[in-house]
């Protein structure tokens, strides 16, 4: 069923109400509970709601987040023919317990391909529908996106918006009036980015959920980071191989960000990071801090996310692929040195050696050569670090985003009822 996270205020007028497939875990939620509030205190009527599903219904989904990261194969099509109609079967039942809670001329915001399956109904009963895709890929060969639109080209023709970070993102087939570029964007007051106390700071970093522990973490000591998902293209075994040739005094936190069990690729990556921990030399295992989330207390886990940025030296992102890369723009939100991946929205965040170091993930070489230069120049990590924050706080914090929904969706879709009197 579909469960309304924040109240719909009655009698307000037309609704702006977005559906995420989770209410809690993942970026998506995470951004929705930030942007809800921020949008009821402008004046909207907005609301929420958490779409359910089995575990058949999630791995479709993640199926179609792999698609629209990067290569189909032969056997996509007939995988989507036999996955789509049950995903198709649970969201119209959802959309249609939506509708009955919802009026003719409110606007709904889909986040995701979890969700586009709910826009035929939605469209047929009145409502404006805007698609918000937060992921895809830059990569010009990849097929997995074509396959995702030619399956959706239904559900597409229905939806009013197409909204993505990146124009490379957003589906061919809609016409440019449809299609709007909303990049990402952070909340300074969340739990992951707002100040901590000297208490707070030292709190969160004497108690980390580290495993696989032979040290705690030196006080003093030089801290390359990664904050990112246990995903196959985040490429946290990568880092762990390039150990051995960063300065002895150096150490590596991986920090998982979000719900170790999204995924069995989740799992199955945790457990090679391990295995190349444990075949590390003694000395280099005890460079090397793995950080998994509290998934019971996700406030405390985004918190501890917040505490290491900010003891990071030098923040490391050795993606294959991004589609914004979020965690790069809390770290640069924070004023850190950063050495990110040459691919998707992490090249429209970094200019070389203005805000940051954009490497080729794969060339282990430029990854080393740009964290040994950061981590041996510290008036360099200061000025990019410095202009890091000055152009990801101008770019990408939450007002900006408020401000982007009322430009594209609430002034051309939301007929504001007349106040009264």
């Amino acid at each position: 069923m579909v469960t309304p996270t924040w109240a719909l205020p009655p009698g307000a007028g037309p609704r702006l109400v977005h559906v995420s497939s989770t209410a809690r875990g993942g970026r998506v939620a995470e951004l929705l509970s930030s942007l809800v509030p921020a949008q009821v205190a402008t004046g909207l009527s907005v609301g929420w709601a958490v779409v359910e599903g089995d575990a058949a219904f999630f791995a479709v989904t993640r199926y179609l987040h792999q698609l629209l990261h990067g290569r189909a194969d032969a056997l996509t099509t007939d995988r989507l023919a036999v996955s789509l109609p049950s995903y198709r079967t649970v969201l119209a039942s959802q959309a249609n317990r939506l509708v009955e809670r919802l009026t003719p001329g409110d606007v709904v915001v889909l986040h995701d391909p979890a969700t586009l399956g709910m826009a035929p109904r939605l469209a047929a009963a009145g409502m404006a529908v805007v698609w918000h895709c937060h992921v895809g890929t830059t990569d010009g060969r990849a097929t997995g996106p074509s396959a995702v639109w030619y399956a959706f080209a239904g559900e597409l023709s229905d939806v009013d918006i197409v909204m993505t970070p990146l124009t490379e993102f957003a589906p061919p087939l809609v016409p440019p009036v449809r299609k709007r570029v909303v990049a990402p964007a952070v909340d300074p007051n969340s739990a992951k980015n707002r100040v901590l106390s000297r208490l707070e700071f030292a709190d969160l970093l004497g108690n980390l959920g580290q495993v696989d522990e032979d040290g705690p973490l030196p006080a003093g000591a030089p801290l390359v980071l990664q904050v990112s998902r246990w995903d196959p293209l985040t490429e946290m075994p990568g880092v762990l191989r390039l150990v051995h040739q960063l300065p002895p005094e150096v150490h590596v936190v991986l920090a998982c960000d979000g719900q170790t069990q999204d995924a069995l690729e989740g799992w199955a990556v945790l457990e090679e990071i391990r295995s190349l921990r444990a075949a590390l030399s003694p000395a280099e295992r005890a460079r090397v801090h793995l950080v998994l989330p509290d998934d019971d207390d996700t406030e405390r886990a985004a918190l501890v996310v917040n505490a290491l940025q900010r003891r990071a030296d030098v923040v490391l992102q050795k993606s294959l692929g991004e589609g914004f890369g979020l965690s790069v723009t809390e770290a640069m939100v924070k004023g850190r040195a950063v050495v990110a991946a040459d691919v998707g929205g992490l090249r429209e965040q970094v200019s070389p050696w203005h805000n940051g170091l954009l490497v080729d993930p794969r060339d282990n070489e430029a990854v080393v050569y740009a964290l040994r230069t950061m981590l041996g120049d510290e008036l360099l990590r200061a000025r990019l670090g410095r202009r890091a924050e000055e152009s990801a706080r101008r770019r990408y914090l939450l007002p900006r985003m408020v401000a982007d929904y009322e430009r594209f969706v609430a002034a051309s879709l939301l007929v504001r009822a007349p106040e009264v009197a």
